[in-house]
């Protein structure tokens, strides 16, 4: 008889050699685009031009198959999750180095980008080894949501053949992010060996529900603020008059409309075309002011109007 431990070994196997379904693990999407989402959010306070990440494409790969397009144009990041006892490859493809470059020095722009089939600088290698630590924490922060470990950077690769993570024919996730900024753009990519994603599998296969792990609270509060800021005219209604569309027309001017409104008539208060508030008249210092009395309930006002009439 097979045991459960010996059942599991096996279907890990099968898993390895047939390589993940992305479409059964939809969390894992999720995470990758709270990779991009944190990565605009750390970068913006070393830019000073607005930079946008999106991601582009997750699709299973042998590794040497993922590596092979990016040789020779190229800088690898080569970190280690120790709490999954494995390592993660973080890639920038050489249009992401030169248009990160010119952000992160203060470029508007103006300059025709870059176009040079040439080794990158020291100080471009430098900003590749900061943007890393970035992407490190942003990668820490996404994946918390399944399985919490630091990443750390263990060292940067110019060839593909020596950023080894596993064996080139071994199965890996390969996620690619779209970098745009001052009108021109870049790749970074991310991958991942099946192997750490295995034992992920029930994690990654539904979505997490719930406060702590559905939002992310820096983003909420500024999405807050910005909402408050929203501009609403506010508009004070002492009194509708239906009219037909003749009657209108036929208004003269210094002809008087009576109005049942009074002093002690309730106003309306709409903003924005919604009606918000009732609200009492009053006077002040010469002036007129409303004080509010109650919601508007929409639902209730039109029974009452479809009574009334």
């Amino acid at each position: 008889m097979m045991d459960k431990q010996q059942a599991a070994d096996i279907r890990d196997r099968l898993l390895d050699a047939a390589g993940l379904s992305l479409d059964r693990l939809p969390m894992l999407h999720v995470i990758l685009d709270r990779v991009a989402t944190f990565c605009a959010d750390q970068l913006r306070h070393f830019a000073a031009s607005p930079v946008y990440f999106s991601l582009s494409n997750v699709e299973s790969q042998r590794f040497g198959d993922i590596l092979e397009p990016y040789e020779s144009n190229a800088v690898a990041g080569i970190f280690h999750a120790p709490e999954w006892d494995s390592h993660i490859l973080v890639g920038f493809d050489r249009d992401f180095i030169f248009t990160m470059v010119e952000v992160l020095l203060g470029s508007d722009g103006s300059e025709p980008p870059l176009d040079e089939e040439r080794s990158f600088s020291n100080i471009e290698m430098r900003i590749a080894q900061r943007l890393f630590e970035q992407i490190g924490k942003a990668m820490q922060s996404a994946f918390a949501l399944v399985a919490d470990t630091p990443f750390k950077l263990e060292r940067t690769e110019l060839r593909m053949d020596f950023a080894v993570i596993g064996r080139r024919n071994n199965q890996a996730v390969a996620a690619k992010f779209l970098l745009q900024a001052l009108n021109r753009g870049g790749e970074m990519f991310i991958v991942i060996p099946q192997s750490v994603l295995n034992p992920m599998r029930q994690s990654l296969a539904r979505i997490l529900v719930g406060e702590n792990s559905a939002r992310d609270s820096k983003w909420t509060r500024q999405i807050a603020g910005e909402v408050q800021k929203t501009p609403v005219t506010l508009k004070a209604i002492l009194e509708e008059k239906p009219l037909s569309l003749g009657e209108i027309a036929d208004l003269k001017v210094g002809q008087v409309l009576e109005l049942r409104a009074t002093p002690r008539s309730r106003v309306k208060l709409v903003g924005n075309d919604r009606e918000l508030f009732w609200c009492d008249v009053g006077q002040a210092d010469g002036g007129i002011l409303l004080r509010v009395d109650r919601f508007i309930d929409q639902d209730q006002e039109f029974i009452e109007d479809v009574l009334a009439r």
